[in-house]
This record gives C-alpha cells, structure tokens and sequence, in this order.
C-alpha cells in the first residue's frame, strides 16, 4: 500500500493501475521484473525505448512532410523536443519559416 502525505497527515492509499488495460497483478508482475533489473539494464532499456519513440515521431513527420530531408526531419523532431525558439537559437532553423 502507497502512502500519501496531506499537510501533516500521512494516509495509505491503494495503488492505482498506471494503464486502465492492465490488470494490478500484470502491473505487479512488471514491476517486480524492473526491481529485479541492474542500472545497466534499466540504462539500456530507457536507451531503446527513446530510440524507438524517435523512429515513430520520424515515421510520423515523413508522413506529414513527405517532401521534407532528412535533416529537416531531425530539425522538427527536436523542435517538438526541445521547442521552436531552442531549435533556432542551436541551429538557426525554424520550422514555420525554413522547413517544408
């Protein structure tokens, strides 16, 4: 049971599932699995998933801009990231005024 602290006050409260589709039980299982992980393989875990967010936001971003390259993929990619104004200041591209 989590607990929860309201001003002074500490109160339990039963853990809620992260995602409505699983079951506390999955959610148990999962988390008992990423206790049991090393830094390294937890490292390397949040390392694939990242990895694998960017090929789906660039998947996404070619479908939008079929015309765009490469580099102004990537440039839109951390635009979303990171915001326009980061973007510009780093590289001196915006996406509304130098991207197709």
């Amino acid at each position: 049971m989590a607990t929860e602290r309201a001003g002074t006050h500490i109160r339990h409260v039963a853990p809620r599932p992260l995602a409505a589709d699983t079951s506390p039980e999955a959610e148990a299982v999962r988390f008992d699995l990423y206790r049991r992980m090393s830094p390294a393989e937890k490292a390397r875990r949040v390392a694939e998933l990242t990895a694998a967010a960017s090929r789906y936001a660039l998947a996404g971003l070619r479908q939008r801009y079929p015309a765009a390259s490469e580099q102004a993929l990537w440039l839109r990619l951390a635009a979303l990231r990171l915001g326009a104004d980061v973007v510009e200041r780093a590289y001196g591209w915006r996406p509304e005024r130098d991207g197709p």
